[in-house]
């Protein structure tokens, strides 16, 4: 066995050798080309199963596979094995290239923790809510308006931008891109990858771009440099609050073409129903009302979705806490409220999670961004004050809703380890925390 192990070692770090020396090549070989007008946007360029130039990786490949009875999936291991598998997957057919896929719903704090991996620095491709397109454009479709259909539709958007792949993502960007050339990626400017060079084109006269990058003037978006983008980067992650169940995701994890790392972000659901009223203040005027009266009806359907919601949450939390053989190292849960506590410290936690080295630059964020002044702060700003920023929906949500928050979603508070209230007092009782410290045996490390 021991033996065994020792030439798939050698196998998978000559692989790795390999590749890094295809991949500065092709890095190379890219500085050569003329890019003067848009191209195709590549189709699954990390498919090792086309590759048929390089000889010594295909044997080595073959030979693996041999040894391991796997095809380039190292999931699929036996409990027996698991202790190596975990030395092992340390490597990978993708050089060591991460996906990083942090999972969350509206006002958990998502755009503030995606910010640990934008900021990563120039080994990261971060892409910010690329999944809007999809729902804005399928949900009002009735052929579409089912949640099993769009988790499929979510899961093959994602799998093809992990890969570098827009072109299925151009399929819902309304307008359509011209030669894959775009001015309406939604929050563009949330991305450092797509706002420096060479994605950061020249401005076009009376082009208007309303998501446009604030650290420097750019041109719409070429969708082919940005592939390209992101082809050169060591590292994948995307943020996204529309995957609503995790199981959904399994043919995505299992791609062997992907090393995808999910990290599920949870917040206390009282302190979400709070943050949306004032965020998404038009849609809550039901919630105000009920506030007032002091009369909530649970079978109104806003509750029945708060309720849905939560389930939902907690639910997909089930299926990553249980550790199926196809999540084993693949998953993380981090409430926001620890977060918010110890920013350092989670983030790196969820660094050593993803098995990507926790840059200076990311460091110099989180401390330059969990103290900051109210003038700097808005509802969707990513400075925070972040202990502060934990416990400030206390002051703000009615006793009255909270109670109701405590009945429909009772079970995903008390999964997560939200301890309820009994009365007002207590509810803005700053004293008395309203965290259980508990500590979430997700997957090995």
């Amino acid at each position: 066995m021991k033996t065994k192990y020792a030439i798939v070692f050698i196998c998978i770090v000559a692989l790795v050798i390999i590749e890094k020396e295809s991949n500065i090549i092709s890095r190379v070989s890219d500085k050569l080309i003329q890019r003067q007008t848009p191209q195709q946007t590549p189709q699954t360029p990390l498919d090792y199963n086309n590759i048929t130039q390089n000889g010594s990786l295909a044997m080595l490949k073959m030979l693996l596979s041999k040894l391991t009875g796997t095809s380039g999936n190292y999931s699929s291991f036996s409990e027996e094995e698991e202790d190596e598998e975990d030395v092992l997957s340390t490597y990978s057919y993708n050089g060591g290239r991460k996906h990083i896929l942090l999972l969350a719903t509206t006002r958990t704090g998502s755009s503030f923790v995606g910010e640990f991996f934008n900021q990563q620095g120039e080994n990261m491709f971060y892409l910010f809510e690329p999944l809007w397109h999809v729902e804005r454009m399928l949900t009002t479709a009735t052929e579409t308006n089912n949640g099993t259909v769009l988790a499929g539709i979510y899961r093959d958007v994602l799998q093809a931008l992990f890969l570098c792949d827009f072109s299925p993502l151009e399929k819902f960007i309304s307008p359509p891109p011209q030669d894959h050339v775009t001015p309406a990626l939604f929050r563009r400017e949330s991305s450092i990858s797509l706002c420096e060079e060479p994605v950061c084109g020249p401005v076009i006269k009376d082009v208007f771009e309303r998501y446009h990058c604030k650290t420097r003037r750019c041109g719409p978006l070429n969708l082919t440099l940005a592939s390209e983008s992101c082809l050169s980067k060591q590292h994948h992650a995307i943020k996204t609050v529309r995957v609503r169940q995790l199981e959904s995701l399994q043919p995505l994890v299992e791609d062997p073409r992907l090393d995808v790392r999910v990290i599920q972000l949870v917040r206390d659901p009282r302190a979400i129903l709070a943050s949306r009223m004032v965020a998404f203040s038009s849609k809550y005027q039901t919630w105000k009302t009920w506030a007032q009266d002091g009369q909530v009806p649970e079978d109104d359907e806003e509750v029945k979705r708060l309720k849905g919601n939560c389930d939902h949450i907690r639910m997909s939390a089930e299926v990553g806490l249980s550790r199926p053989r196809w999540l084993r190292r693949r998953y993380m849960l981090v409430r926001y409220e620890d977060i918010a506590r110890f920013p350092m410290q989670k983030a790196e936690e969820m660094y050593r999670f993803t098995g990507i080295p926790f840059s200076p630059q990311a460091r110099e964020w989180i401390l330059r961004n969990t103290q900051t002044t109210q003038e700097a702060r808005g509802i969707y700003s990513t400075q925070k004050n972040s202990s502060e920023q934990a416990e400030k929906w206390r002051f703000s949500i009615p006793f009255t809703l909270a109670q109701v928050v405590q009945r429909v979603c009772g079970p995903t508070m008390k999964l997560f380890g939200y301890r309820f209230v009994d009365d007002e007092k207590t509810l803005t009782n700053k004293s008395i925390s309203l965290l259980e410290e508990k500590h979430f045996h997700s997957s090995k490390m």
